[in-house]
């Protein structure tokens, strides 16, 4: 047998042996057995909310073939994933999370898929009941004087490697290749409504012009009730619902100071989105997201509906 022939043979041998590694060490770790504080670490979940997303989701994968992965095992391969913000080379290496990066791959996109259809219409609603409206009105009015408020509206951009189709459209005006993400939160810091879909060229206002949440909004005020509003900084149109900064007023005026205490009432989408990224780092400002723009959109609203399940889950303290 000759040299190169011996060579694809160990070559074979250490992929079956980094296989069959993979599996064991996926056989012999559970990771509902790590202490609270560490999975938490891990995984930005505690373990109520990774078992009522496991249960949530389980039926909608296909039965488990012998020595295929586990559902569980594919929603702490995500989990890590989001939480970590590295690229998936230090997720298939994890003590925790034994898989290789090609299977990964597979397995972001089919958790992707499936959280889109069934978490997140329910952890995302821009719906307010009559309670919670109340209580964002009371909270807002407190901090800035503005009757009526109930939600904040403010652009963020996720930075995305170069996309093959129309790269120019994702370059944005501060110089990296990037989606334009609208996020709408209430008092408490939850994620009312999320639009991942534009690219970084884009101006906020003409995300904001085409987004169903104006059109949520318009249609509210066209059934009477007036008495709604969002604050949205100077990058957005003035509109009978939502409320933006007077442009460059006069020192002392009362325009200036109505800027001011609107500033400190918009404060918390701000804090909200900062939230966002430092928990879900897949997602956080200094790194990029190595998937096409439609995956990448897909990851920002998994991560919008993590973090909505966090608030509920966590009790985070937030204000």
């Amino acid at each position: 047998m000759d040299t190169v022939m011996l060579a694809v043979f160990a070559e074979q041998e250490e992929l079956r042996s980094l296989r069959r590694h993979r599996s064991n060490l996926r056989n012999t770790t559970d990771i509902m057995e790590l202490p609270d504080a560490e999975f938490i670490k891990n995984f930005r979940l505690n373990k109520e909310a990774f078992l009522y997303i496991l249960g949530e989701i389980t039926d909608e994968f296909p039965p488990q073939r012998q020595g295929a992965l586990s559902v569980k095992e594919k929603l702490a391969a995500c989990l890590r994933f989001f939480a970590e913000g590295s690229y998936q080379h230090g997720t298939g290496k994890d003590f925790d999370v034994a898989v290789a990066q090609p299977t990964f791959s597979k397995i972001l996109s089919e958790i992707l898929t499936v959280f889109e259809r069934k978490m997140c219409p329910q952890w995302i609603n821009i719906r307010m009941s009559n309670e919670e409206m109340r209580r964002a009105k009371r909270f807002f009015y407190e901090k800035s004087g503005i009757p009526g408020v109930i939600m904040c509206v403010d652009g963020t951009h996720i930075k995305i490697i170069p996309p093959n189709v129309n790269r120019n459209l994702f370059y944005n005006r501060k110089g990296f290749y990037s989606l334009n993400v609208m996020i709408m939160c209430d008092d408490t810091q939850r994620i009312r409504f999320v639009d991942a879909g534009y690219q970084g060229s884009n101006h906020d206002s003409h995300v904001w012009g085409l987004s169903s949440a104006r059109r949520y909004m318009q249609q509210l005020h066209r059934n009477g009730d007036t008495n709604i509003k969002i604050l949205g900084d100077a990058g957005y149109p003035s509109e009978p619902w939502l409320i933006t900064p007077h442009r460059a007023p006069e020192d002392g005026s009362p325009e200036s100071n109505f800027n001011r205490l609107h500033s400190v009432g918009r404060g918390i989408i701000e804090r909200t989105i900062g939230v966002l990224k430092n928990r879900f780092r897949c997602i956080l400002g200094a790194r990029q997201l190595h998937y096409s723009p439609s995956k990448s959109s897909k990851i920002i609203n998994v991560c919008c509906a993590l973090h909505n399940l966090c608030l509920t889950y966590l009790n985070d303290d937030l204000q």
